[in-house]
């Protein structure tokens, strides 16, 4: 198990109790790694506290937040078991979903993700969500899962893909899983409320979210300012033959009007493909200068041995 924990205080002992209770009826030997992202609030007391009393659970805590993908990167490189289940610290991913996704790993399927079939939040976040992935999949230049966040299991294998061959920094780890190609299905559920305190995602931040998935994974944007530069060009060229004929034909005044809409349209159109090409510069500029993606402070590790048995 790999937790991605930032202020998740009021929800680690339930999460505790509960893994604990799935998992010894699920695996002779598991191990619960927690990453606390530089979490703001007593998480890491209440960590520290629990791994003193339980060897199988691992605590790593990171100087800073680098962001909950950035914190399963950090899980996954330490990992010791044949499959790893990614969560994140809120209990909104029921642990109770366990025993299926093993279940289809048993099965043969390499990657077994929780597909989100309902979410307990507002109509504006569940319609966002919802098309959030459908604008995704249809960029993306690969197949995407509609409705699958990071709440899945991945086997020793893709944990390993993911670990040594993807140098990238800006990570998007839903999409680099469905980029390894291997055999994978989903697992249908309905994602709850956070169990406690409130959501850490606003809505800007939410948007750079999808951004950053769009722009990881899809050229196509690139490909669309081409063609939103040939259809304004016909469209200019169009709207200059017709005004033309007009003017001489029937007397077409020109009006300062005019020029100010066709002006701002244009204006419009570029700064929309500034934008666009301002986003893959960014992705380039982080990746270039080749910062590790977290730096760990200290773990707790009372594992022992090199593997699981």
């Amino acid at each position: 198990m790999i937790i991605a924990c930032y202020r998740d205080e009021g929800s680690i002992r339930e999460m505790y109790k509960r893994l604990i209770e799935v998992l010894e009826g699920v695996f002779p030997n598991f191990e619960i790694i927690y990453v606390n992202d530089a979490s703001p609030d007593n998480s890491e007391a209440v960590l520290t506290e629990i791994a003193q009393g339980d060897p199988r659970l691992v605590v790593i805590n990171h100087t800073r937040n680098f962001g909950s993908q950035n914190a399963f990167m950090s899980g996954l490189r330490i990992a010791r078991g044949d499959c790893a289940i990614l969560m994140d610290g809120d209990l909104q991913d029921p642990p109770s979903l366990i025993p299926e996704l093993v279940t289809r790993w048993l099965e043969g399927f390499h990657i077994v993700y929780g597909v989100r079939v309902k979410r307990k939040e507002t109509l504006f976040r569940q319609f966002a969500y919802k098309l959030f992935y459908r604008i995704f999949k249809r960029l993306s230049d690969f197949s995407i899962p509609l409705d699958a966040g990071d709440f899945g299991l991945i086997e020793r294998r893709v944990i390993d893909c993911l670990v040594n061959d993807f140098p990238e920094r800006l990570i998007f780890l839903r999409g680099l899983r469905a980029y390894t190609g291997f055999k994978h299905t989903g697992v249908e559920y309905v994602r709850d409320a956070r169990f406690d305190g409130r959501s850490t995602n606003s809505f800007f931040g939410n948007v750079r979210w999808a951004l950053l998935a769009i722009f990881s994974f899809s050229q196509r944007p690139l490909s669309y300012i081409s063609m939103l530069a040939f259809a304004v060009v016909t469209l200019t060229v169009l709207a200059a033959f017709f005004y033309l004929i007009a003017y001489f034909v029937y007397g077409a005044p020109s009006g300062f009007p005019t020029i100010l809409l066709v002006t701002l349209f244009l204006g419009s159109v570029q700064l929309v493909c500034f934008a666009i090409l301002a986003e893959y510069l960014g992705h380039m500029y982080t990746e270039l200068k080749g910062r590790p993606r977290y730096i760990v402070r200290n773990v707790i590790d009372h594992r022992k041995g090199d593997t699981l048995d």
